[in-house]
């Protein structure tokens, strides 16, 4: 039983230095400017992608709260859902607050 263990811990090691290992570089050999965009443009698809699951669980409390007439559910529903909007398009909101195009 405790060599399964080991086993399974070697493996479980494996598989995650692996993953670790093979993951995508997001940088450019000449300018770093462009380095810093790619980072930029990949955590703001991170931060969009968490908004969106919000947004999904927001629809689907919304929707259960209708179904059982629970008031205090469906604050919390509407609350989720406005989150969920908010971080979902957090980057076009603040480059309509800073007044840059892109």
């Amino acid at each position: 039983m405790k060599k399964r263990k080991r086993i399974m811990a070697v493996f479980a090691a494996t598989v995650l230095m692996m993953t670790v290992m093979t993951a995508n570089v997001y940088a450019a050999t000449g300018d770093p400017i462009t380095v810093v965009q790619n980072l930029s443009d990949f955590i703001f698809a991170l931060i969009r992608a968490i908004g969106i699951i919000l947004l999904g669980f927001g629809i689907v409390q919304v929707g259960m709260s209708l179904k059982s007439h629970d008031p205090s559910q469906r604050a919390n529903g509407f609350l989720t859902l406005a989150g969920g909007v908010i971080i979902a398009f957090a980057k076009e909101i603040l480059n309509l607050m800073l007044g840059t195009g892109g």
